[in-house]
């Protein structure tokens, strides 16, 4: 059942009902005390099943597009191209990917908004037409190098708020649109649509109604011009949950329905991203060194100390930082907290700790403050919703090495998908049979499928 990113043939273990996600997690931790303790993840591709049936329950017609740079795992991306989803691309390399599933060009976007010339000759000569622009700079290089892209405009949201204002933002305005429109009509350039994303963050769902109407409002101008439009990108920022994911529909619906009408023939799509994944990988790390500290230098600025001198404050080391799964604390902040591994009793004493990774670099702070009991090298941290943002591109700082995945999944969701007539005879090659996790030797614990 060992999978590696950067292996196709990866393995995916069937789990009866008697197995559990915890159970493959403490066989996993078992084999790994063994052999090396190396950091590793589970991953429930059953949870896309799941997540996608969710979607079409709730989203339908509206059709993901699914945001390679998220999660580019072999097991994610055979799963989601099985299920019928699109794939948005930032870059060749993701494409080549995507194309590697035998997934048709028209399901293929690519996203990049500041892309290269060269792959999108790459992207010209693969027959990925659709792409996004919010700017003339952009909108010249392709037409030298795509003479047949169709572009969506990706106009810009009103969805910033102070958390945010640091962090890069794209996307063109209405004024502008209509520059842009006059720049393609002279490079005989297409533009099929219009693109823009609400960022998982933003509290007010109004963003939307703004958002739909100033593309409407696109819409209508790109008549004046005699661009024939049909499709409308509403992004990502989907985080997952069934409640925003019904919380955002309630609000689009209606706009959707009197701007965007069936009969419209736009074609409405969308860009979750951890929507899918985040939920489906769990991270498992160990510590590897440990230090007490002073309090004081644990606590953020401004904290009042409210602690007895005398209890100890720890500071653990784990072989996983953000220079590897936890890459997207640098830009923002975790939203799992760790769970420890070992038992321990209910009234145990916790004590303030902070988690770093195993670089020793100033920036590789992991958790700034949390409560746990005291750990020992060698014990372990679960980490959930690892899915998203932290299985992508690897690094290369201090000889970072990618953990382990296991894939698996139940057989409920096996036989969704066999029932649904969506498992292709090559994924299935990838399944085999774990009768009950906690009853497989150490030998036999998630051995690669003969």
């Amino acid at each position: 059942m060992k999978g590696f990113l950067e292996d196709a043939n990866y393995s995916i273990g069937l789990l009866d009902e008697g197995a559990t996600l915890a159970d493959v997690i403490d066989n996993c931790i078992y084999e790994h005390t063994h052999t090396g303790k190396k950091a590793f993840y589970v991953g429930d591709l059953g949870k896309l099943v799941r997540n996608n049936i969710q979607w079409q329950n709730v989203m339908a017609p509206i059709k993901p597009f699914y945001p390679v740079k998220c999660n580019s795992t072999p097991g994610v991306l055979e799963i989601l191209g099985t299920l019928g989803v699109g794939f948005a691309c930032s870059s060749k390399s993701e494409m080549a990917l995507v194309q590697d599933l035998g997934i048709s060009p028209e399901n293929i976007i690519y996203t990049n908004p500041c892309k290269q010339a060269s792959q999108i000759k790459y992207a010209a000569k693969a027959g990925i037409n659709i792409m996004t622009c919010d700017n003339d700079i952009e909108l010249k290089k392709i037409s030298r190098n795509h003479p047949n892209a169709k572009l969506l405009l990706h106009i810009a949201t009103e969805d910033i708020t102070a958390g945010e204002e640091m962090n890069m933002k794209f996307g063109t305005t209405l004024k502008n649109c209509r520059h842009l429109m006059e720049c393609a009509k002279e490079l005989g350039v297409q533009i099929v649509g219009v693109k823009f994303h609400v960022s998982g963050s933003c509290k007010d769902l109004q963003t939307y109604i703004h958002a739909i109407s100033d593309a409407r409002c696109v819409f209508d101008m790109a008549e004046e011009f005699g661009f024939k439009m049909n499709m409308l990108d509403i992004g990502g920022g989907f985080t997952g949950s069934e409640l925003q994911l019904e919380e955002v529909n309630h609000v689009i619906r209606p706009l959707l329905d009197v701007y965007f009408p069936k009969e419209s023939g736009v074609n409405v799509i969308a860009e979750p991203g951890c929507y899918y994944v985040s939920s489906a990988f769990t991270l498992a790390v160990n510590v590897i060194a440990k230090k007490a500290v002073e309090y004081d230098k644990l606590l953020p600025s401004g904290v009042e100390q409210t602690r007895n001198d005398d209890e100890p404050v720890f500071t653990y080391y784990i072989n996983d930082g953000v220079y590897g799964s936890f890459a997207s604390k640098l830009s923002e902040k975790l939203n799992t907290i760790p769970e420890v591994h070992k038992k321990y009793k209910e009234d145990e004493p916790l004590f303030a700790s902070s988690l770093w990774g195993p670089s020793c670099d100033e920036l590789d702070q992991i958790v700034e403050n949390c409560l746990l009991p005291e750990l020992s090298v060698g014990d372990w941290l679960i980490f959930d919703n690892m899915g998203s943002g932290t299985l992508g591109e690897q690094s290369t700082f201090n000889d970072y090495q990618r953990p382990l995945i296991y894939y698996m999944m139940s057989f409920s969701d096996w036989d969704e998908m066999q029932d649904a007539g969506i498992a292709s005879d090559t994924l299935m090659k990838n399944f085999f049979f774990v009768p009950s996790c906690i009853q497989l030797s150490p030998e036999e614990r998630f051995s690669t499928a003969a």
